[in-house]
C-alpha cells in the first residue's frame, strides 16, 4: 500500500477548521519567508497572523529557547514557583507599560487572556454586564465567543454568556450603554478582523471618561495590534488613553504560544481570594515561551524595528494603486486591501500563492486582503510584494 504524503496525513488526522485549508507543507521559515517541502519560497505577508513581528526564527529567540531548554521546561503550575523567565519578562513588559499596567498574568494564548480578563472584571467590580462591539474578535472559547461581534460565528454555540451587549464600533450607542451595571467594556484598540478600522477621533477618550464615571473597567485587546504593529509599541499610545486591563498575545511569545492579561496589582489581587486561585493555568507562562518572548521583545526594542513601521506602511499604500482596489486601510503594518467581493479576494490569493506570495483575508471583512508582514520586511520585499499582488489583480 502506498504511503501517504504530509498533506494527505494532515487532512486525515489533524482536525480541520474549514473545508479548504491552504495546506502548504512547510519545511522551513526564515526572516520574511516560508519554504515548502518542494523548495518553493513564499514571501510571508501575514507573519503568522501578527505573531512573527520580528521575523521567523530570529537568532536571539532561537538561542533563548535553546538556553532555556538546557535549564528546565515545565516544573509546576503557574504562580507557585519563582521561574526566572516569567519574572524577567514580566519586569521587561512592566518597564514599557504605564503605571496602571504593572501586574502581568501570563496565559497560554490570547483567547485565555480574554477569559481571564472577563473573570477579573466581574470579580473586581461585582458586576456582570459586558459592553463590546460588532465585528470584534477576541478568541474562540466560550467567554471570548460571547463577546465576539458577529452572530454567524456565535449562533451555533448558544447559549453563551448573558448580559453581553454588542454595539457598533465608533458609535455613541456604545458609550450610552455603559452604566453602573457594566463590569467592563472590551474593545480592540484597532479592529483587525473587521478590516483594520481605527477609532474615530475622541471616541476612545469618551469611553475612558464614561468608564471612569461609572466604575467600569476598560479592557483593550492588543493581541494583534501590540508590539509595534501600528508604529508604536502599544496601539493605545496613538489615542492618549490607558486601559484598566490590557490583553496581549500573538507577538508576545516571539513565535512561541503565549498570552497575557495585564492590570494593576490592586485589580489583579481580587483573583487571590474568595475564591483562592481565582484563575489558574498549568502551562500559562511556560518558561520556554517566556524566554522566547523576552528575547523577541528585546530584539524588537534593541534593533529599533518599530522606527520604520510607519514608513513601510506608507510604501505599501503608495504602491497599492489599482482600479480593482476600492480602499486601503492601514495603521502601520496592519493593513486591509479592499476589493469588490470575497470571490475576487479568494481568486487573487490563490494566484498570489502560485506566484510565491502568501497572504490571507479577514473574518469579518472577507472582501479584504490582509497584509501584516514581519516588521523586518525590507523595502525591496515590499516592492516585490506589491508588484506581484498588482499582477495577480490584473488576471481577472
Amino acid at each position: 500500500m502506498k504511503s501517504m504524503n504530509g498533506r494527505q496525513l494532515f487532512l486525515q488526522h489533524v482536525a480541520q477548521t474549514s473545508p479548504a485549508p491552504v495546506a502548504l507543507d512547510i519545511a522551513g521559515a526564515e526572516g520574511s519567508y516560508l519554504y515548502d517541502t518542494d523548495g518553493k519560497r513564499y514571501l510571508d505577508l501575514i507573519g503568522g497572523i501578527s505573531v512573527c513581528n520580528i521575523g521567523h526564527r530570529h537568532p536571539g529567540v532561537v538561542k533563548a529557547i535553546k538556553d532555556q531548554t538546557d535549564a528546565y521546561l515545565h516544573v509546576m503550575v503557574y504562580g507557585e514557583l519563582v521561574q526566572s523567565p516569567q519574572v524577567r519578562y514580566a519586569q521587561l513588559l512592566a518597564a514599557h507599560l504605564p503605571q496602571g499596567l504593572q501586574n502581568i498574568y501570563f496565559t497560554n494564548s490570547g483567547t485565555e487572556a480574554t477569559e481571564g480578563a472577563l473573570k477579573l472584571a466581574r470579580r473586581y467590580t461585582g458586576r456582570t454586564d459586558v459592553v463590546c462591539c460588532h465585528n470584534s474578535y477576541h478568541g474562540s472559547t466560550m467567554g471570548a465567543l460571547s463577546v465576539m461581534g458577529d452572530e454567524y460565528w456565535r449562533n451555533a454555540f448558544r447559549p453563551l454568556l448573558p448580559g453581553v451587549w454588542h454595539h457598533a464600533y465608533n458609535s455613541s450607542a456604545l458609550i450610552d450603554a455603559i452604566n453602573e451595571h457594566t463590569a467592563c467594556v472590551i474593545l480592540e484598540t484597532i479592529q483587525a478582523e473587521a478590516g483594520v478600522i481605527e477609532p474615530a477621533p475622541g471616541w476612545l477618550q469618551q469611553i475612558r471618561d464614561k468608564c471612569d464615571r461609572t466604575g467600569t473597567l476598560l479592557i483593550l485587546d492588543e493581541i494583534q495590534c501590540g508590539f509595534g504593529r501600528t508604529g508604536r509599541l502599544w496601539g493605545f499610545e496613538h489615542y492618549g488613553i490607558v486601559p484598566d486591563i490590557l490583553l496581549l498575545g500573538k507577538a508576545l511569545g516571539g513565535g512561541m504560544p503565549l498570552g497575557a492579561f495585564i492590570s494593576s496589582s490592586g485589580i489583579m489581587s481580587s483573583l487571590m481570594a474568595d475564591p483562592v486561585l481565582g484563575h489558574i493555568t498549568t502551562f500559562g507562562g511556560h518558561p520556554v515561551c517566556c524566554a522566547a518572548g523576552m528575547a523577541g521583545m528585546g530584539a524588537l526594542l534593541d534593533e529599533h524595528m518599530i522606527d520604520a513601521v510607519a514608513a513601510k506602511g506608507e510604501r505599501f499604500r503608495k504602491l497599492l494603486v489599482h482600479p480593482a482596489i476600492k480602499a486601503v486601510r492601514s495603521k502601520g503594518l496592519l493593513m486591509a486591501v479592499e476589493l469588490d467581493d470575497q470571490q475576487h479576494v479568494m481568486n487573487t490569493l490563490s494566484r498570489c500563492l502560485a506566484n510565491g506570495l502568501f497572504s490571507d483575508w479577514f473574518l469579518f471583512a472577507p472582501h479584504c486582503i490582509r497584509i501584516a508582514p514581519p516588521l523586518t520586511i525590507t523595502y525591496e520585499e515590499i516592492d516585490h510584494a506589491c508588484a506581484t499582488l498588482l499582477q495577480c489583480l490584473e488576471r481577472q
